[in-house]
């Protein structure tokens, strides 16, 4: 794959997470962090299948959704058993 594709397919996969994803820091419970990571990953598995090639940018909001996620579970357990 050149370089140019692996470009193409970056800009095209922050242009559709910047369209249909919250950011990780505006996302407000649990469960939309989960949906916008079931769909990540599957956006992960759909670029492995297709391209075999995933950009990085899809690891680093993976990345993020999951720290997002951390924090709230550690907010939920603090308030509710401390």
């Amino acid at each position: 794959m050149s370089t140019f594709e692996k470009k193409k397919i970056e800009v095209e996969l922050q242009k559709f997470t910047s369209q249909n994803f919250e950011q990780p820091s505006n996302c407000r419970n649990i469960d939309q962090i989960l949906f916008y990571v079931r769909e990540l990953c599957a956006k992960i598995n759909e670029y492995e299948m297709r391209f075999n090639y995933v950009p990085s940018h899809a690891y680093w909001l993976l990345a993020q959704y999951n720290q997002a996620h951390t924090k709230m579970v550690y907010k939920h357990f603090v308030d509710h058993y401390s």
